[in-house]
């Protein structure tokens, strides 16, 4: 570096400096951005702006950001949010007085810096400068990483990396280029994917009428135009897809990048239209000339049938519009740039060659004369891409700022707000259907009396808190379904498939536990009297005892629990003998397992576990007779000690039960379900309920964090756009479906909290 220029800058800022005030900030775990940030149109502004909204959804209390835009002498922008630093980057001293800024804020913990090296050439040495003088903990995202660099590239990265804590690259053939061609140690290197967005299920059908593109197969791009893009390879192949594909169109969506404009206009845009006209596609084409609004973005992305990626760069490192389309659900088909190399598999989309228009139209015509094979791509896409969503990139970087703050910063989950889309969206006018694929409801797989019970319980809850009348209707609808499912002799059928007509797997299957639940469901309701219409409770109240005759001979262990839970929320003197009868069967049940080392009613821990005690707790308040008291406790305690580990939630996995005999063994990876966990809350909310003691007020929040994606994985369980919850957590990847179970138990553990 040249010292004699580098001292003159530092002199010029020593002079500028008394300019400076310091910001007034509150938070006091403060991040700085360093980024182009919107209006500028750059997709590293919209990833910067993106990346602080999932923090500040995910993790609001934790963090506090601080945008500083990264502008040039020509630029300037108005910015929506409150611009406290700011970036020149065509004079040096600017670099260092924002270096002297930082410094003096107390406050500011961490400043991430996004590098792309076009940002940073207006002035020679600035971002050296920057950081030699900067005195706090740095982390640097390489949007841009290229191979077999030459003496000078090599020295200038590995100058930055010098400075910085850490290094985040996109993917892992970025890392290995960081580590073999720069010489970066990997442990500096972190790989957190790309961000992408979780979108509802949209019909398809319907977004294609609503932008006049019905019945036609449309293939997409989008991006800021330029040469680079080599859209002229999809020109090119497009006459070969029409002739097997007539009705096919391309949208060619974005604005020509303002970079390009100012140096040769709109030459490259004119250069297509001569294409066309030569080719005589104009019925084939829409140029969509505007730097779209991210929704409309994303559902003209939605209504795609196949998007291509047909950059000729082939050292380009990762591509948001690449993130965007596969997170919509997109087959692609795409160059071999490293991103496309990672992330699409044979399974997940189709690499094509640099250049190569024959390449493109036989891949393409495949995919359009093969539905089964473009929505096998599409579900394959979305479980590859599901752990990159703006959700858990915020996560991960979290625990990387964690990490460099020797866990100084305290993640605190946000809430999220209630959100009933999806259980609307799977509740027909008959009732709850049991599965979706992903987030599509799946009427093939029919209804069962489990999911309708919970669900009552669910929206009776939060009528409770809301008083929002359209939750009437849906708890009609489950009492119905309740009702439709009781025999004459007062027992409960389970199964009901998408014709209204009850399966053979009624006939296969021991039905005490939906028996069970159905009781509990309906008490929960009639606890709810006075706020619910009088019908509603005078139902329920014959039903249940319509059933009580049966429920009498029950002796499932859960089963008993549940119809403890209804008795004890329906409050009715006659019942009390029964409730009485079904938790000393418990107690004896516990008296016969318990061990010095074993604490529990069975030989072995399976699922529901929390249930049991929380049915005693239940008793005891009723009966008041201390033994149930006592085994509620001493059995809660011991579940919570082989399911709450360092303060973190591990329910018992369906894969491998925890066995009396094999207390010691290690307990399998995945297989959690978020029923297991909602049910755990369930229990502590009852327990702090009655005891006011806040150990378990704490554990419950340290549970729901489960959902929120404080589990092995680090990855959300539950959707906050959808309104779903994934069905599980396994040891590798979460389970993408959103049925009826997951989502409603997510919903039940939820309302403990606004309650």
């Amino acid at each position: 570096m040249n010292k004699n220029i580098n001292s003159d800058v530092e002199d010029k800022a020593k002079r500028r400096s008394v300019k400076i005030q310091k910001s007034t900030i509150y938070n006091k775990n403060e991040i700085v951005f360093i980024s182009t940030f919107p209006p500028k149109v750059c997709g590293i502004a919209t990833y910067t702006q993106d990346l602080i909204k999932s923090f500040q959804s995910k993790f609001g209390e934790s963090f506090g950001a601080i945008i500083c835009p990264v502008e040039t002498e020509e630029e300037s922008y108005k910015y929506e949010e409150n611009i406290e630093y700011s970036l020149n980057t065509s004079d040096a001293v600017s670099y260092l007085e924002l270096a002297t800024q930082i410094n003096k804020n107390d406050n500011i913990r961490l400043v991430m810096l996004q590098h792309e090296f076009g940002f940073f050439n207006e002035t020679r040495n600035g971002l050296h400068l920057f950081l030699r003088n900067l005195k706090k903990d740095l982390i640097i995202t390489f949007h841009t990483v290229l191979p077999k660099p030459d003496k000078e590239l090599k020295e200038k990265v590995k100058d930055i990396a010098d400075f910085s804590k850490s290094i985040i690259v996109m993917t892992s053939i970025s890392a290995d280029i960081l580590s073999n061609d720069y010489d970066i140690p990997l442990d500096k290197i972190t790989v957190i994917p790309h961000g992408t967005h979780l979108l509802p299920f949209t019909d398809k059908i319907a977004l294609k009428e609503k932008y006049g593109l019905k019945d036609k197969k449309v293939l997409s791009t989008f991006g800021l135009l330029g040469s680079g893009k080599n859209i002229e390879t999809t020109l090119k192949a497009l006459p070969e897809i029409i002739d097997n594909n007539p009705e096919t169109i391309f949208l060619i969506l974005g604005k020509t990048h303002p970079g390009i404009i100012k140096s040769e206009g709109e030459k490259y845009r004119e250069f297509l239209e001569s294409i066309i006209s030569k080719l005589h596609l104009e019925n084939h084409i829409r140029f969509i000339n505007e730097y779209l609004p991210l929704g409309e973005l994303l559902e003209y992305l939605q209504l795609t049938d196949i998007y291509l990626f047909t950059s000729k760069d082939r050292n380009q490192a990762v591509s948001g519009t690449f993130s965007y389309a596969i997170s919509c659900g997109c087959p692609i088909v795409s160059t071999p740039i490293p991103h496309a190399l990672e992330v699409l598999k044979e399974d997940t989309g189709i690499i094509i060659d640099f250049e190569a228009p024959e390449q493109l139209s036989a891949a393409v015509n495949t995919l359009l004369e093969n539905e089964n094979k473009r929505e096998k791509l599409r579900s394959k896409s979305l479980e590859k891409m599901a752990p990159t969503a703006w959700e858990n990139s915020s996560i991960l970087h979290a625990h990387l700022f964690q990490k460099f703050r020797n866990d100084k910063i305290e993640l605190n989950y946000t809430l999220p707000k209630i959100n009933l889309d999806h259980i609307e969206n799977m509740t027909t006018n008959f009732g709850m259907i049991q599965f979706s694929k992903i987030s599509k409801p799946d009427i093939d797989s029919g209804y069962t009396l489990d999911d309708n019970a919970r669900a009552m319980i669910a929206i009776c809850r939060h009528y409770e808190m809301s008083k929002d009348k359209s939750n009437l209707e849906l708890i009609s609808i489950y009492l119905k379904f309740i009702k439709f499912c009781q025999h004459n002799d007062g027992s409960f059928l389970n199964y009901v498939d998408e014709h209204q007509k009850f399966t053979n797997q009624n006939y296969e299957t021991n039905l005490e536990d939906s028996n069970g639940r159905a009781i509990w469901a309906l008490g929960y309701l009639i606890s709810l009297k006075e706020i619910l219409p009088q019908e509603f409770s005078e139902t329920a109240e014959k039903i249940i005892q319509k059933n009580l005759i049966w429920a009498e001979k029950i002796h499932s262990t859960r089963a008993m629990a549940f119809i403890i839970k209804g008795l004890y929320y329906q409050n009715s003197e006659k019942n009390i003998p029964l409730l009485k009868e079904l938790a000393n069967r418990l107690v004896k049940m516990y008296q016969h397992e318990k061990h010095d080392d074993w604490h529990w009613f069975e030989s072995y821990l399976t699922y529901g576990n929390s249930l049991l005690p929380e049915a005693l707790l239940c008793a005891w308040i009723v009966t008041k007779d201390e033994v149930h008291k006592q085994i509620a406790e001493e059995s809660f305690h011991f579940l919570l000690s082989k399911i709450v580990i360092d303060g973190n939630i591990k329910v018992i996995s369906n894969k491998g039960w925890l066995q009396k005999e094999n207390t010691g063994n290690t307990a399998p990876i995945g297989g959690e379900q978020p029923i297991d966990v909602a049910y755990t809350i369930l229990a502590l909310s009852a327990f702090y309920k009655a005891f006011n003691d806040e150990k378990y007020l704490q554990m419950m929040q340290n549970s729901f964090n489960w959902f929120l994606g404080k589990n092995h994985l680090n990855q959300i369980i539950y959707n906050p756009v959808t309104g779903g919850c994934y069905d599980g957590l396994e040891e590798k990847n979460v389970n993408l479906n959103q049925g009826a179970e997951s989502t409603v138990s997510y919903l039940m553990a939820r309302l403990c909290f606004d309650k």
